[in-house]
Formats: C-alpha cells, structure tokens, sequence
C-alpha cells in the first residue's frame, strides 16, 4: 500500500470523524451551468467507481461516524445504480440528500428512491425566468422540467428545498425567485450567490454582481423574511453573500478535514469539494482505508489546526473562528495554499478582492459570452 505521507501525528490523534459524507457519484450531467464547481478538466476523469466500491465507501464512513450522505455530481441521476446505493445507505443508518437538477428525474424514479428510503431532495434552478433559466443550463426544457419535478417531490412527502444560484444575470429578480418558490410551496430556499470555484472562477468577470445588486437582494429577502415569520409561513429563505463582499473569510467547511469528506467518482478523497485543485497529493480510496485516509494521509492533515498558518493568521484572534479561511480561495488568487485568505481585509493580498469588486461595478458582457461547462470545453483546458 503506498505510503501518503503524514507526519502530523499530534494532529490527527486529536481529530475527531467524519460527520458529513459528500459522494460525487459521476462528473456527468446534462446541463451546461457557467458557474459549476465541478473541476474544469473534469474530461480527464471517466473512470467511476463502481456499485460496490462506492457501498463500500458508505460502510467505511458510516463506521467512522459519518452520519449524513449527500449524492451529488454532475448529476447523480445519470447513474443507473442510483436505487441501490440510497437503498445501501439507509440499511446502513444515514440521513441520506440527493443533490439533483431535476434533470432525468421522473415519477417512477421519485417512486423509487422512496422506496429505497431517500430522505430529502434538494432541486436547482438557474432562475426564475424560463428564457434565462434555459440558457444557463443549455438546455430548452430545463425549465418545465425543473417545475414538474419539484411539484413532484412535494408530491410525494419530501420537504421542498429548493437551490438558486444568484449572479449579476438573475439577482435582480430575486424578488420573483421567491414568489416561485412560494408557489412552489417551498419548505427550505437557498438563495446562494455564487461562491467562485471551478467554473465559477473561470467565468468570475461575467457573474459577480455589483454591491448595490447584492445589497439590494438582500434587502429583499429580509423584507420576505419578516413577512413570512409575521404570517407564521413555514418557508425558511437563506441567503448566502459571497465571499468577495466580506471583509473576513468564512471558516471554510468549519475547517480543513474537520467534519467534510467529499469523495470524487473515481474515488479520489477530498477534505472539501474544491480541493482537486489544489498542489496537494490526495489519496485514493482504491489504494487506502477511509480510516488511513481521513486521520493519517498528508492531504487531510496538510491544513488542519493552526500550525501550518504563517502571519497575519498564526497570531490573529479570530483564527479558531475561521480557521485562516479559504484553502482554494487562497491557492487560487494568490498562487499559494497557505497564504491567507484574500477575502480577509488583515491579508497582504485583499486588493485582489477590492480589484474583483471594481471590476463587478464595469459593464459585463452577456450571458451568451459566458465559458460553459461542457465536454468539449473541458477537453481544450485539460490540453492547456
């Protein structure tokens, strides 16, 4: 078995489990979204695991601790061992999400994955408006598809949790999103304004809005959210503010390896969803145990606790609060992992951020001159 590495000891003696399993069964989907977070040479990665490596997964996390499994990709639905492995999960004891576009889903499906003991489904749209909703994802029945599919699943029991992506192209009509989603009977809507990963950061320029748009969407929700509790509505609305209009980092996963573990369809270990891109080897549940793998391996410990911080973080107060921030965020805009956070003002490189910001409030091309994820796309960035 080949050796991954660590020498954090101290680390990974005092490292509690796995509370959240992330399976991304496959890197294929039928939509096109400019903002995924999948990998942008994502073309490379074809090989999957198969049914019973990925059970075998599940019973390795479950026995650590894991206690929630999501399925998620691309688009999960696109495996065809979909039933089995949620049947797999609930005999083993989790609280199982299938994180799905709707796309592939059907009533018999639906039927089926209830049967199987799904607990709850999350849908993502990419608006509220058909046209623009279409030609995100590239596809000219996502829409319709995406309304018959949540109206099913609210259908048949499951809480309604509903997924929007904001950006510079559909924030404006936040307030009709949400009138959706009430007539969609929404228990849960997550109002995500793009967190800028994978795609998202190849397509940076052309999707963060501008902060009176954000400022203005917030606003919005706020004022939905009070008119909601006043009525005592049991739709909950989250708004998440990216990250470029903070002054401090969010504790990223609630730190490196901490509660995470993302495993990617061909088994590679992740300590979050992101972190394929970084100059960090990360084991391979083919070659290692989940156990190995999340308490011993290099990758998992490479950044976890506060030794490997250098200043401002290693001495400032609020680092058991956000854990120095970003490992992506920091690798991908300043070209080393273990820098601070950008987004963190205390950061020698907060003016890449101010300069994002200035960027957002210029003119931006149109949608149509986004780089969507796609096949084709993803074979030219992986020629370089």
């Amino acid at each position: 078995m080949p050796n991954t590495g660590s020498s954090c000891t101290e680390t990974s003696a005092s490292q509690g489990p796995p509370l959240w399993l992330l399976a991304e069964l496959t890197y294929r989907c039928p939509l096109q979204c400019p903002y995924c977070s999948n990998p942008l040479d994502f073309a490379q990665y074809k090989t999957e695991l198969s049914t019973s490596e990925w059970i075998d997964v599940f019973t390795q996390a479950r026995a650590l601790g894991a206690a929630q499994l999501g399925f998620s990709g691309g688009e999960p639905l696109v495996r065809e061992d979909l039933v089995e492995l949620i049947a797999a999960a609930r005999d083993l004891g989790y609280y199982t999400n299938l994180i799905s576009s709707g796309m592939g889903l059907t009533q018999a499906k639906l039927e089926a994955f209830r049967d199987a003991g799904l607990d709850h489904i999350q849908i993502s749209f990419q608006a509220s408006d058909e046209q623009v909703n279409n030609l995100l994802a590239g596809s000219r029945k996502a829409f319709e598809q995406k309304l018959a599919m949540a109206r099913a699943v609210k259908a048949a029991g499951y809480p309604m949790v509903l997924n929007f992506v904001t950006h510079r192209h559909n924030i404006d009509q936040i307030e009709r999103i949400i009138e959706l989603c009430l007539a969609l009977e929404a228990d849960f809507v997550e109002l995500a304004t793009c967190q800028y990963y994978g795609w998202a950061h190849l397509n940076r320029a052309g999707l963060l809005p501008t902060k009176a748009q954000l400022d203005h969407a917030e606003a919005v929700t706020n004022r939905y959210r009070a008119q909601l509790e006043a009525e005592g509505h049991p739709c909950k609305l989250i708004f998440v503010t990216p990250d470029y209009y903070e002054e401090r980092p969010k504790g990223c996963m609630n730190g490196w390896g901490n509660i995470f573990l993302s495993i990617t369809p061909d088994g590679t270990a992740l300590p979050c969803h992101s972190a394929r891109q970084l100059p960090v080897s990360f084991p391979s549940v083919k070659e290692h145990s989940l156990s190995h793998i999340w308490y011993d391996s290099f990758g998992f410990n490479r950044f976890r606790g506060y030794d490997w911080m250098p200043e401002p973080c290693r001495s400032c107060d609020e680092k058991e609060r956000d854990f120095g921030g970003c490992r992506c965020q920091a690798y991908m805009l300043t070209g080393d992992a273990s820098q601070a956070d950008p987004v963190c003002s205390k950061s020698p490189h907060h003016h890449k951020i101010l300069a994002a910001r200035a960027e957002a409030e210029q003119p931006q091309p149109p949608i149509e001159a986004l780089t969507f994820r796609n096949e084709r796309t993803s074979r030219i960035i992986c020629k370089g």
